[in-house]
């Protein structure tokens, strides 16, 4: 009797282990398109900030970036409606969630930073972005992610410190390249 209850214990264990597998699967899957978006959107911002700031001198153009999510929240919202149902987990709402602080974080110091106190804005938002893409590797068990997360925040925390004025910008290009990279690595992985 007792071999059985252990046996129904390993059954279970093993039906919830496949469950997260396939779930976190799914949530890279998923995951994939919004890389290659954000990615994307990020690029193309930072470029045409970089290009206006360097051609008129004036940094004002950084305000640009509050215009990001009004663009990139539409899109994604897009490609929410063609991805496969993954049931809602806690580590979905993990990654969702650290986004989502992320943002609050980016937004809420780059307001602070224009508005009331000054700062080395640039250093802050790639660090936490770097950062962000990292515990989303770590929660994914992803190394691709976890690296360019690792990379991101820490090169680009360095070079925030050796770029002067717009060249700062191509540091947002960087990071907006690896998480096209990144989405490309893991669609790949898990087409």
């Amino acid at each position: 009797m007792e071999l059985n209850n252990e046996l129904t214990a390993q059954d279970s264990l093993r039906v919830i282990t496949e469950t997260l597998n396939n779930n976190r699967r799914a949530i890279l899957r998923n995951g994939a398109k919004y890389f290659l978006l954000w990615g994307a959107v990020l690029t193309v911002f930072s470029l045409v900030i970089y290009e206006l700031w360097h051609c008129t001198g004036n940094p004002v153009w950084n305000m640009l970036w509050f215009a990001m999510p009004i663009v990139g929240y539409p899109l994604a919202a897009i490609l929410r409606k063609h991805e496969t149902v993954v049931p809602k987990n806690i580590l979905g709402s993990l990654i969702g969630q650290t986004w989502a602080l992320y943002g609050v974080f980016a937004v809420t110091i780059a307001a602070i930073a224009v508005f009331f106190v000054p700062m080395h804005i640039t250093l802050l938002i790639v660090v936490l972005m770097g950062f962000a893409e990292a515990v989303s590797g770590l929660l994914l068990k992803n190394w691709p992610i976890i690296a360019a997360g690792i990379i991101l925040g820490i090169g680009g925390a360095v070079a925030a410190m050796l770029l002067k004025t717009e060249a700062q910008m191509l540091l947002f290009t960087f990071g907006g390249i690896l998480l096209m990279v990144t989405g490309l690595i893991v669609n790949r992985q898990y087409k």
